[in-house]
């Protein structure tokens, strides 16, 4: 980082100050030195922000990631030096082996540790790592070979588990059928396959897949909490009733089946139950991750426990600070969704496929942090967009993006049928993405084909039809005609329309 001119010196008794990112830096590292952890990254992550490319921020705040506990945080930060910013560093490689044994994943530790001690025989952490190394070689080849194979499946689960989280359904089926093919007791897998499956809108599978492990795992706690969540989003009441009223006599041993009983509490609206679960492994020390804290914040605000959810929620924001604003009372006013959820963007319009990438686009038209996600270091690369994706972004932001694309009509009819969705479809979960990736995926194809898409209310409410039959939802078209304004032989003509358009 370039120290200021003299002359730029002199100019600040005139100009107002603009803090840099070398100035949060400083700041950072005072705040780390005086081991005030909480303020250093805070300061970091604004100085990385300001100066993205500047590798010895990044591994500063690898290394503070670290002190915090947060190793996959670390490893991002870290890689991101090593990979792109300065290979040189070695010294990250030292950092990222250290992290790895923490998170147990002691292959990729032998990796880094070994190319440390490869291309820095002189350096500062050499004993260091050379302990590490005597560590993980201690047990043989044998025992590392199995620990290896471990590896690659945690690798693998928690590749799923972020895609799942980012609204990448169809990554996270094909990630986790490898897995289940490749380790056939891996029961987590299962689970999480069906939840892929279900935000899918594939539901007859996801069912299946629930009911393969409770038949050959009977009584999966996991399976039967999933089994309740889709009960709830698909409004079977009495088969929920019944399926709560067996978990409420369940008394796990495990906290991580304490977690998940909590949780799906909290997410079906049994809030009483999930802050008794969620609270009492609090109290005996359980330290979760930010969606431990964000289900013990909602079930104690919906409980009376204001004091709790606010100190719960504190704990969110520090792992997840781009949920400032989000609070459980102030869900009136400003709902939480997909929509307001800056890396499930980013991920988004990251995407291999164009309708997640135009799902992406949409989502940045809706959403309160739009000039965040527009100036974030990872939003996508314009050139690497296809014509369409282009002209999309340019009906978002209201101007071509550059001289020779303009907006058309029927990409602003495109982007009103999915604004008529988002009525309807407000905040949008994880449920309601699957109906706006089925429109963009039918709208990618239907342009491809010279649809124009002019009437926007029957295009709106044939895909909502043709969407929850595939959920097998239970919805006439006469409730569709009307919640739309079409009757219901025009919605009729529009279903086999937009059926054409769909696989």
């Amino acid at each position: 980082m370039r120290k200021g001119s003299k002359a730029s010196k002199e100019r600040t008794n005139v100009l107002s100050f603009v803090p840099t990112g070398e100035y949060y830096f400083n700041k950072g590292m005072r705040a780390y030195h005086r081991r005030e952890l909480k303020k250093a990254l805070k300061y970091l992550n604004r100085a990385i922000q300001l100066e993205p490319l500047e590798p010895m921020i990044a591994c500063q705040l690898g290394i503070v990631y670290t002190e915090l506990g947060e190793y996959k945080k670390s490893n991002d930060q870290l890689h991101k030096v090593v990979d792109e910013l300065d290979p040189q560093m070695v010294e990250c490689r030292y950092f990222l082996a250290n992290n790895y044994a923490h998170l147990g994943l002691f292959k990729e530790a032998y990796e880094q540790v070994t190319i440390y001690l490869d291309q820095d025989e002189y350096g500062e952490f050499v004993e260091d790592a050379e302990d590490l190394l005597e560590v993980l070689e201690l047990d043989g080849d044998e025992t590392m070979e199995s620990l290896y194979e471990h590896d690659e499946l945690i690798i693998k689960q928690e590749k799923a588990r972020e895609l799942l989280e980012s609204g990448n359904f169809q990554k996270a089926v094909d990630t986790l059928t490898e897995v289940i093919q490749n380790y056939p007791e891996f029961w987590s897998a299962y689970n999480n396959l069906a939840l892929a499956y279900f935000y899918l809108g594939e539901v007859e599978k996801a069912s299946a897949t629930l009911e393969e492990v409770l038949e050959k795992n009977p009584g999966n706690l996991h399976a039967l909490c999933n089994t309740a969540v889709f009960y709830y989003y698909q409004k079977r009441d009495d088969e929920l009733a019944e399926l709560v009223a067996g978990l409420e006599k369940v008394r796990p041993l495990l906290f991580e089946h304490r977690f998940k009983l909590g949780a799906t509490f909290a997410l079906i609206g049994k809030y009483n139950k999930a802050y008794e679960w969620l609270k009492s492994l609090q109290k005996q020390g359980f330290e979760g991750d930010g969606g431990f804290y964000y289900w013990l914040s909602h079930s104690a605000f919906h409980t009376g426990h204001r004091q709790t959810a606010e100190s719960a929620w504190k704990k969110v924001l520090e792992v997840n600070p781009e949920k400032e604003g989000l609070e459980p009372w102030n869900e009136e006013r400003n709902p939480e969704g997909f929509e307001n959820h800056i890396p499930s963007i980013l991920k988004k319009l990251q995407s291999e496929t164009s309708e997640e990438k135009l799902f992406g686009l949409f989502l940045v038209s809706v959403s309160q942090f739009q000039k965040e996600i527009l100036s974030h270091a990872d939003f996508c690369d314009i050139e690497d967009l296809s014509i369409l994706e282009k002209l999309y972004l340019a009906e978002v932001l209201n101007k071509n993006v550059n001289s020779s694309i303009k907006v058309n009509k029927e990409v602003q009819n495109i982007h009103g049928i999915a604004h008529l969705l988002y009525q309807h479809h407000k905040p949008v979960d994880a449920i309601d993405s699957g109906l706006f990736l089925t429109w963009f995926h039918a709208a990618h194809r239907g342009i491809k084909k010279g649809e124009e898409f002019k009437n926007l209310s029957a295009f709106a409410a044939a895909i909502e039809y043709v969407w929850r039959r595939i959920r097998s939802e239970k919805k006439t078209k006469k409730e569709i005609s009307e919640q739309y304004g079409v009757s219901t032989s025009t919605l009729t003509k529009y279903i086999g329309i937009v059926e054409s358009y769909l696989p």
